[in-house]
């Protein structure tokens, strides 16, 4: 399965619109066909009907690390080959993004603006106008914020975001994750986490309460490590940070994204940890297999 990107529109191939109320394709009635007789109508959760009736917690999300830096939107040595709409419409489905204020405005960076910037409300925008187009996908979302509390969330509001947040305070409390088919019914598309801050308000929660994490800070595919980072052996999702450094490249991704090697490590990881590896976070997902490997581990290939 090595290099196979599995896009949004392969998935949605399984339905027409997928959201609530969308038919299944080819279940348009013909001459003679009784609508009421039609096949029963099918969701399809972050892009395959299984997931609709998997808790969150159960399930392997394919992300990005530092997800704004894309080198075809013109970044200096980007993590990404691609932005962050693309990435959505390829299938990503967990982001890590890095935000700054810098003379009043709230942007996207990482380290330097002068290496690549977007404004953060347009890119919550993008993120907006993807998930009101596909009412049945969800998406993890991570921020190294180095913006205030009050001017994050009033920026994800004034996207429409925060409408779709989920306020995970039951789970961090150990209730019991609801699957993501009741999640996207009830217009809860977004989970919201910061790496510095936390609530309130109740959704936007401190990062590492709700996740737990590997080691990220790796020169070779021999040096990979499963030891706890942050958060808290309590923390009820998995972060697999899974890239080479001290650069991106996709050199390094062509290597360390390989499907046996990135099989192995989320494999081995939640085997150490003794969890589900929610978020695995890949450089330049475009090389390499990180759909193909996460839907594998989600039982779905």
């Amino acid at each position: 399965m090595s290099g196979r990107v599995f896009s949004l529109g392969l998935w949605l191939g399984l339905c027409t619109g997928c959201g609530p109320g969308a038919k299944p394709a080819g279940s348009e009635s013909g001459p003679g066909q009784d609508s009421a007789a039609e096949a029963p109508l099918t969701r399809a959760c972050n892009g395959h009907p299984a997931l609709c009736d998997r808790p969150l917690d159960a399930v392997r999300f394919p992300g990005t690390h530092n997800s704004m830096s894309a080198a075809d939107e013109g970044w200096l040595g980007p993590n990404q080959g691609h932005g962050i709409e693309r990435q959505l419409e390829d299938g990503v489905r967990a982001m890590m993004f890095d935000t700054y204020e810098v003379d009043g405005e709230l942007l996207l960076c990482h380290g330097y603006c002068s290496l690549g910037s977007r404004p953060l409300i347009d890119a919550l925008q993008g993120v907006d106008a993807f998930l009101a187009a596909h009412p049945d996908e969800l998406l993890l979302l991570i921020l190294q914020d180095g913006t205030s509390v009050e001017a994050t969330t009033a920026a994800l509001d004034a996207a429409g975001l925060g409408a779709r947040t989920y306020d995970a305070t039951p789970q961090l409390q150990g209730a019991p994750w609801p699957t993501l088919g009741e999640l996207t019914a009830d217009g809860h598309q977004l989970i919201v986490s910061a790496e510095s801050q936390g609530p309130p308000p109740a959704w936007y929660h401190h990062a590492w309460a709700l996740f737990s994490d590997t080691p990220y800070s790796f020169r070779s595919i021999e040096e990979l490590s499963c030891a706890a980072n942050r958060g808290e052996a309590q923390s009820p999702l998995f972060l697999v940070n899974h890239w080479l450094g001290p650069l991106p490249s996709e050199d390094a991704a062509a290597t360390v994204n390989l499907a046996e090697v990135l099989r192995a490590r989320v494999e081995a990881c939640e085997a150490e940890r003794g969890k589900v590896a929610n978020f695995v976070a890949v450089d330049h997902y475009q090389v390499g297999d990180l759909f193909g490997v996460v839907a594998a581990l989600n039982g779905l290939d």
